[in-house]
């Protein structure tokens, strides 16, 4: 069986914005959307089931360096800072 993609009237690209660029098809358990401007690309199951989701990494829950005693570390970026009260004058 061939997959038919159909262009979806009106449709707006959710990245790029054009109008008139998405089409649609679908197999079996997923119906997929793409763009033919920007190559976006998007499924979502017919049964209306959700999708395993990562969780999204972030500091809060990325792994710490640990050192020998086996504390965790928390690395620091520190930056010198130029200080010359002196150098606005009035006159």
């Amino acid at each position: 069986m061939s997959v038919i993609k159909r262009f979806v009237a009106g449709a707006v690209c959710p990245r790029c914005a054009k109008m008139d660029t998405i089409r649609v098809y679908r197999n079996e358990i997923r119906e997929y959307r793409e763009c033919v401007k920007c190559d976006y690309k998007d499924g979502q199951n017919l049964d209306g089931s959700p999708e395993p989701v990562s969780e999204l990494a972030t500091r809060v829950n990325s792994e710490k360096p640990v050192n020998a005693s086996g504390a965790k570390i928390d690395q620091v970026i520190s930056q010198p800072i130029n200080f010359d009260p002196n150098s606005f004058k009035d006159s």
